[in-house]
């Protein structure tokens, strides 16, 4: 046999003409330019599909002959000359100095994620986090905010989905050959890869990056895929949420801690590091060992820094999605870590337990980022409630209402999601530079400005295409299953262009319940094979390997989708990724979701259909309990969240039929003479006019930078200022706070004698406490007062700071205010002290609190 002495990449010569192509084709703003992805699509539109939409490898595949043609097509050449106008004036905008605030000094956000979905030809996601992240940087780039990625480079990816004849999911992991897509190695400046190391478990790991360009901003990806490394230790970077819980923490040791190297290496000192779930928290422990061994901080100090420099996003409030370590794994991985950060390993395992002195409990990645980040959020405001439920034992007597867990809730980035005819729209309607202009709300407002026939048409026109491309991929799917000619010819058949069509797609977990539709076949069938009015649903999914409940709602969906009398009305499309994705939120009319609230943290899909005028038709769960308004779409139930999940699927499932039958179905088939459905026109414009300026990447990008990110640089600034000064003051004002606290004693509390006031009414409250080893002015004092449930738990609560008088005792300080009650109803008063932290976001994290 002959094999190879030598192997090389031989890249095409791109002729001048065609040179910008190049340069474009390493640039995923191509993905959200419909003008650029166009010039791509036209080179040769087989092969752009084939390639999954990837320029690298389709101008790589190109013949010369075929280049050379183009270079000579004048009006090809044109439209490369304008596209390339519009990348160099994107690329050319610097920020505005004013987003840096008062100091306008610029700093780098370090955006550590372990997937991120920018676009079909990177297939290093699996769902919903991932396209989050890629959204994210892609909405930093537009805003013109300084947002780098850090993520891993799987050399598989995630899997490709394929189901067998009886509709069982099975998996597939191609290779990706990372030469020919668009992602460059990072290099010095004398060409060589910049590399890092690590030690695990004794061995040491070299790591490489590859950096992907994404507008005006980039995401580095960490490689361990290297002839220098053993071969477990190249696997490391090889699969997407694959291996067992050693090949885990072992990604998230690369992930967290060869980040951090990484970005040194690479010559980037970002002021605020920000962890997208829990699975790169272990960077924070890197951060520490930096500080001390290059800033010659104590542990104290440089914990100090890091937290005030740290902001973590919790996505789930499902125990599966959160990544947690036995302890004897940690300890193995860790033992000589701990010892250069100047703690023993058992100190360091406390910091990922909810209690720090329970040796048996695991070790938990989002515990450990919630106690070492200032700056703490669920993604949407019922996740904020639900993660600081979920979270409480870390600050026990904390009230839930008060722990360090704010919400951000998430976004879509719109520009990659809309269709061609609908980014024509907003750009002839809403502005051209609708995709770069901050100011949500104001561009929002002139959607009522597309005339109502222009709207349903390019609506109709997605739908169109959506069931074109639907029987295309259906007939490829059946294919490889082996199908016959008769099926092949029936999958040419299905849907309808012309009837309303709804979409499900997501990930197959079974809290996100895709079989409540399904609880009656009889009535759906009803609904679906209506002569009159019809009905058809597309689904879509994966189901992790290993999850048998999820594979097995995706066969049912698709021995129901196979049954003679729905064959024409419901389809499953196999290996959902970015490209169906897109496909079905710019052509169905109703996006549905059915989550088991309250276990959606927020859900983004159906944001991407309302941006394309699909109407949502949900459960209250995640971001939907914010966005619903009855104009504007539809509710299953009122919110409510039961104990018994059989009756709930028959109460839903229930309430979700009625909805069709009595609601959408009529609004959707009530036609004028026009053959405009102008109610339903009406709720289409009015969804996007209110849903999109809220619920979109560049207000949550906005967000996590005023609210976040700015106040944690400044921060940062503050405490390196005068030699690390302000930070040293702080360490060791808390660690006297905590040496201290054991000693304060609230001794007595007297309040107004009566048991009923009226509203206005003043109501004096006095409290003895004793400060021990402590100051006033170490602690706040507080009335704490709130209206209360007869089971005496408070429902909602407002403090008034009590104020110290006159000293009465050695370190006994009595303390007074007056509660003044705006509202009526039954209130229930009481004193607590916690410890006055210099820094206000920073004064529940420390977990002191004592009641009266």
């Amino acid at each position: 046999m002959t094999v190879p002495i030598k192997t090389l990449d031989v890249r095409p010569k791109i002729p001048e003409r065609l040179r910008f192509l190049g340069e474009l084709s390493y640039n995923l703003w191509f993905m959200w330019n419909s003008e650029a992805e166009t010039l791509f699509r036209e080179m040769n539109p087989d092969l752009w599909e084939e390639t999954r939409e990837n320029p690298v490898e389709l101008i790589g595949r190109l013949k010369q002959s075929e280049l050379d043609s183009f270079a000579e097509d004048e009006g090809f050449c044109a439209a490369i000359e304008r596209v390339r106008q519009e990348f160099h004036r994107y690329l050319s905008e610097e920020p505005d100095p004013r987003v840096f605030g008062k100091r306008e000094q610029p700093f780098t956000i370090a955006y550590f994620t372990a997937e991120c979905g920018l676009a079909d030809c990177l297939p290093i996601y699996s769902g919903g986090l991932g396209i989050l992240a890629g959204d994210h940087l892609k909405s930093a780039s537009d805003l013109r905010l300084p947002v780098i990625g850090i993520s891993l480079a799987y050399q598989k990816g995630y899997f490709r989905q394929y189901l067998i004849q009886d509709g069982w999911q099975m998996e597939s992991y191609p290779f990706n050959h990372f030469n020919t897509m668009p992602m460059l190695l990072v290099r010095d400046s004398q060409g060589n890869p910049i590399q890092v190391s690590l030690h695990l478990k004794g061995e040491q790991v070299k790591v490489q990056a590859w950096r992907v360009r994404v507008g005006r901003t980039s995401l580095y990806l960490l490689d361990t895929n290297l002839k220098e490394n053993s071969p477990s230790a190249r696997e490391i970077t090889s699969e997407l949420y694959g291996g067992d819980r050693e090949m885990r923490i072992r990604q998230e040791v690369v992930l967290g801690i060869g980040g951090v190297r990484m970005l040194r290496a690479i010559g980037l000192d970002p002021a605020v590091y920000h962890m997208n779930e829990g699975h790169s928290a272990f960077a924070v422990f890197e951060r520490i060992r930096q500080l001390r061994e290059e800033r010659g901080l104590s542990f104290n100090e440089a914990l100090e820094f890091v937290r005030v420099s740290s902001v973590f996003t919790t996505h789930t409030p499902v125990p599966a999605g959160i990544d947690t370590f036995h302890p004897d794994l940690v300890r193995a991985y860790f033992e000589d870590f701990a010892r250069s950060m100047g703690i023993s390993v058992a100190v360091l395992l406390g910091y990922g337990r909810q209690d720090p002195r329970d040796k048996d409990e695991p070790f938990s990645m989002a515990v450990l980022a919630l106690r070492l980040s200032n700056w703490n959020n669920g993604v949407s405001r019922l996740h904020g409630r639900v993660s600081r439920s979920m979270w409480q034992r870390i600050w026990p007597k904390t009230p839930e209402a008060d722990l360090p867990i704010s919400h951000t809730t998430n976004g879509v980035h719109i520009p990659s999601w809309v269709s061609k005819g609908m980014s024509e729209n907003f750009s002839r309607y809403l502005g051209p530079r609708w995709m770069e202009d901050p100011d949500n709300v104001k561009v929002w407002e002139r959607v009522d400005k597309i005339p109502d026939t222009e709207l349903w048409r390019t609506h109709e026109r997605g739908r169109e295409r959506l069931i074109a491309f639907t029987r295309v991929r259906l007939r490829a799917q059946l294919a490889k299953r082996g199908a016959s000619n008769r099926e092949l010819a029936f999958a040419d058949e299905v849907l309808n262009t012309e009837i309303l069509t709804i979409g499900f797609a997501r990930r197959f977990a079974p809290y996100k319940r895709a079989h409540l539709i399904l609880q009656d076949l009889e009535r759906l069938e009803k609904i679906l094979t209506n002569e009159k009015h019809p009905v058809q649903i597309i689904f879509a999914g994966k189901a992790h390997p290993q999850d048998r409940p999820g594979k097995e709602l995706i066969k049912q969906i698709v021995q129901t989708a196979s049954r003679e009398s729905l064959r024409r009305h419901m389809v499953f499309l196999e290996d959902y990724d970015f490209h169906i994705a897109r496909n079905m939120v710019q052509g169905v009319d109703v996006w549905l979701n059915t989550p088991r609230r309250p276990l959606e943290a927020c859900g983004t899909s159906g944001m991407k259909a309302a941006a394309n005028g699909a109407l949502h038709f949900s459960v209250l769960d995640g971001w939907w309990e914010e966005g619903y308004e009855r104009e504007i779409g539809w509710a299953i139930g009122n919110g409510e969240e039961y104990d018994d999940n059989a009756f709930q699927d028959e109460l839903e499932s229930r309430a979700l039929y009625d909805i069709l039958e009595n609601d959408i179905i009529p609004v959707f088939y009530d036609r004028g003479q026009d053959g405009l459905p102008r109610r339903w026109v009406s709720m289409m414009k009015g969804s996007m006019h209110r849903l999109c300026p809220m619920f979109n990447s560049h207000r949550m990008v906005s967000e996590y930078w005023d609210r976040f990110y700015l106040p944690a640089a400044e921060r940062g600034f503050q405490h390196q200022e005068n030699h690390w000064e302000g930070l040293k003051n702080l360490a060791k004002w808390r660690e006297k706070v905590m040496y201290n606290w054991a000693d304060i004693a609230i001794r007595s509390v007297r309040m107004k004698p009566v048991s009923e006031i009226e509203v206005g009414e003043s109501f004096l409250v006095e409290a003895e406490v004793f400060l021990g080893g402590l100051l006033p002015e170490d602690v706040m004092v507080e009335a704490y007062a709130g209206r209360v449930d007869p089971s005496q738990n408070y429902i909602d609560r407002f403090t008034q700071l009590m104020v110290p008088g006159e000293t009465i005792g050695e370190h006994l300080h009595r303390y007074r205010c007056e509660v003044v009650f705006e509202e009526a109803g039954h209130f229930g008063v009481n004193v607590r002290i916690t410890p006055n932290h210099p820094n206000p976001e920073s004064r529940h994290n420390m977990g002191l609190v004592i009641w009266a």
